[in-house]
């Protein structure tokens, strides 16, 4: 019988890497956000302990004790879309993930986290990040994926972090990317045309107009952002025309819109007809906030097989370390 792998999240949103990883036949025990509108579609899917609230005031002795701990931290500091501060008070957030990860000793975490973090402060923040899990007694590999690779019509370049128990002497290996790209018309074929009131309707900003925002139906997306009015236009949209550098209008033929919140959960690989809860602004907001299900699936299950072979090695916890080696000896 295939082992269930148990799992804690924080910063888990509507639970796009979560659902990834059950996907893969791991059992999501708890999960955190401070949003409560993703928790409660957290809750709608999954049967985990989904607690809503701010993680620097969560008891950690409360958390059980998992296999392995995920978690996508805030990534607004880090950004390439917005502004970049090296003391964005949200670039701490990590910190209550290594604190956990040190309490609670899983033989595995995965982190996700923007492309932007990787240049901020000349690399100094990722070294950091790093270094701060490397103390804590795992061995860390971080790569930049694009989730284009793994089965998402969209493409997301995220940096993922996995660290292995370093006692556990397992050597994790990133998936390798699939020969089939998936494009948007393979993702939206089952998705029923969108009502009105499912659609962004907000003007489009200077900053909307910087930009190309649309590609045809025989591509990738671009990438899914969390802010409703700056989500990518529908492939049925006219193309848009290049007026000088950082300038874009619109084509005159066909009427323009952006993807409905159904389109952008069916492009991030959430099921088709999954509920969010909340506004429209929210809805968007859940989905473009996640880490692709089907991105995540790769990672769960590249994982799973570096855990199954490491199923009859003894991963030392410092509570029993003393216990083994007196058996040992």
């Amino acid at each position: 019988m295939k082992k269930s792998y148990t799992i804690v999240s924080l910063f888990s949103g509507a639970g796009g890497m979560d659902m990834g990883f059950e996907n893969q036949g791991y059992k999501i025990l708890w999960a955190n956000d401070i949003d409560k509108d993703a928790c409660i579609t957290h809750k709608i899917w999954s049967t985990a302990d989904v607690v809503h609230g701010d993680i620097s005031k969560l008891e950690f002795n409360n958390i059980p004790k998992p296999d392995v701990i995920l978690g996508g931290f805030p990534c607004q500091g880090f950004s390439l879309a917005g502004p970049r501060k090296i003391d964005d008070k949200r670039n701490s957030l990590y910190r209550h993930f290594v604190k956990l990860v040190e309490l609670k000793e899983p033989t595995a975490f995965v982190a996700e986290n923007v492309k932007g973090i990787l240049t901020l402060g000349s690399g100094a923040i990722i070294e950091a990040i790093i270094e701060d899990f490397k103390s804590k007694g795992y061995i860390v590999k971080a790569k930049l994926l694009n989730a284009s690779d793994f089965g998402v019509p969209q493409d997301r370049e995220r940096v993922i972090l996995v660290g292995i128990k370093e006692n556990c002497k397992l050597n994790f290996e990133f998936p390798e990317p699939l020969d089939h790209k998936v494009t948007i018309r393979e993702a939206l074929s089952s998705v029923e045309e969108p009502k009105i009131e499912d659609i962004c309707n907000a003007s489009y900003s200077s900053r909307y107009m910087s930009r190309n925002r649309r590609r045809d139906w025989d591509d990738t997306s671009y990438t899914i952002p969390a802010m409703a009015k700056q989500v990518p236009l529908h492939p049925s949209s006219p193309k848009m025309i290049k007026i000088h550098k950082d300038l874009w209008s619109f084509g005159s033929e066909g009427t323009t819109r952006r993807f409905s919140w159904q389109e952008a959960a069916a492009i991030q690989t959430f099921p088709l007809g999954m509920e969010f809860v909340g506004d429209l602004t929210s809805k968007y907001k859940q989905i473009g906030n996640a880490v692709p299900v089907k991105l995540a699936g790769a990672i769960a299950k590249a994982l799973y097989s570096t855990l199954e072979k490491g199923e009859n090695v003894i991963c030392l916890d410092k509570s029993n370390s003393e216990k083994h080696l007196s058996m040992l000896a």
